[in-house]
């Protein structure tokens, strides 16, 4: 056999092993000080695109020096920066967070369909609200014209026992009846607490007289005959 050719070969597999296993690695950026040009940020921003294509994460360490470290609002301002650039082929690990004199961002690979655009900061996506289907399974009765979802206030009262105000269904008394006209506002005296009340007794009723007895004179007996 040509050993040349097997040798080539070999060569092929090794590197093609290689070129495999390149993803999954943690890549570090450093970035010396917080006053760092725009083309330099260009520059480190570029070639951990180029490892998040790759398949690697990207570890960014800032470094603040004397009197940087009263200004770290900078380096969260500059972080922001790299993150919008860095959006299309990644997603956020670990956000920006300061460690001693060092501040940290880890980034990992997250490539994004062509088109989409990076969510706006303050506004939350908000989720797509479905048709309500609360009270679906009851077998209620709409009315022609409501609207789906609001079940009727027929159907409403029916479920609360037919009770007005819905008392007989939470278990309260009933609702108190309107006043008739004429009817003093406060009909039942209060005591000296405030508290209403007890109802007079009822007054016994007399016994009913007996019957009178219908008494009859009696009969004349003739005298006896001597």
């Amino acid at each position: 056999m040509d050993y040349g050719k097997w040798r080539y070969q070999q060569q092929k597999k090794e590197d093609k092993s290689r070129a495999s296993s390149k993803g999954g690695r943690l890549k570090q950026l450093n970035i010396d000080t917080v006053r760092i040009g725009d083309h330099d940020l260009e520059i480190k921003v570029n070639r951990a695109r180029g490892f998040l294509e790759e398949g690697n994460k990207v570890q960014f360490t800032l470094r603040f020096k004397g009197r940087e470290m009263a200004h770290q609002d900078l380096g969260f301002a500059l972080f922001r920066r790299v993150k919008t650039d860095l959006w299309p082929v990644s997603k956020i690990e670990r956000d920006a967070k300061m460690e001693g004199r060092r501040m940290t961002l880890v980034l990992q690979p997250d490539h994004k369909p062509a088109g989409a655009k990076p969510p706006v900061p303050g506004q939350p996506a908000a989720a797509p609200r479905g048709p309500m289907t609360a009270g679906s399974g009851l077998n209620i009765a709409k009315p022609p014209g409501a609207p789906t979802g609001v079940p009727p206030a027929p159907a409403a009262a029916a479920r609360s026992g037919g009770a007005p105000g819905g008392a007989a269904a939470s278990g309260g008394a009933p609702a108190a009846s309107p006043r008739p006209a004429g009817a003093p506002a406060n009909p039942a005296p209060r005591g000296a607490t405030g508290a209403a009340a007890p109802p007079a007794a009822p007054r016994p009723m007399p016994a009913a007289a007996p019957a009178a007895r219908s008494v009859t004179a009696p009969s004349a007996v003739e005298p006896a005959t001597r």
